[in-house]
């Protein structure tokens, strides 16, 4: 038996808003993702940048989650595998699709606090990464917290 792997990893912006569809007890998130690349241009000197957009679907329970915390413009990484479809449409033309169907997301925004029901961005401004560490982010790993940048082999 041959062996083989369907996997993807994409880090990129969501493009809209994700649209849930419920089917029972399961849901579907979808939603579009962009990813960009640039390159000098050798022969202009230039910049150029390229984005490709992803189309990406996410089934329960983590389309709840996406649901909930995700917004167009959101800073996500995502893990599925390559999925393709066809059917035919109304006028008998065979139609094509491709999708990346999630199985795990990351978000990597910024924490927002709440206040009256608003999210207010967190102030960073003139503060070093130090000053700016939530307390809570080590609370499981206290040993983390004692380690010197002396002690790393690099």
């Amino acid at each position: 038996m041959s062996r083989s792997l369907n996997q993807v990893t994409l880090l990129g912006n969501v493009g809209n808003d994700p649209e849930v569809k419920r089917f029972g007890q399961r849901a579907v998130a979808n939603f579009s993702l962009a990813t960009s690349e640039s390159w000098k241009d050798k022969t202009t000197g230039e910049w150029k940048e390229s984005t490709q957009w992803h189309r990406i679907s996410v089934w329960s329970p983590i389309a709840e989650v996406v649901e909930k915390y995700v917004k167009k413009g959101s800073k996500v990484l995502v893990q599925g595998k390559v999925k393709y479809r066809s059917w035919q449409d109304r006028d008998g033309a065979t139609r094509y699709s491709t999708e990346i169907e999630v199985r795990e997301v990351i978000l990597l925004d910024k924490k927002e606090r709440v206040e009256d029901g608003a999210p207010v961005p967190q102030a960073n401004a003139g503060k070093t990464a130090e000053q700016n560490r939530d307390p809570n982010d080590f609370k499981d790993f206290p040993e983390a917290l004692d380690a010197e940048d002396d002690d790393l082999p690099f």
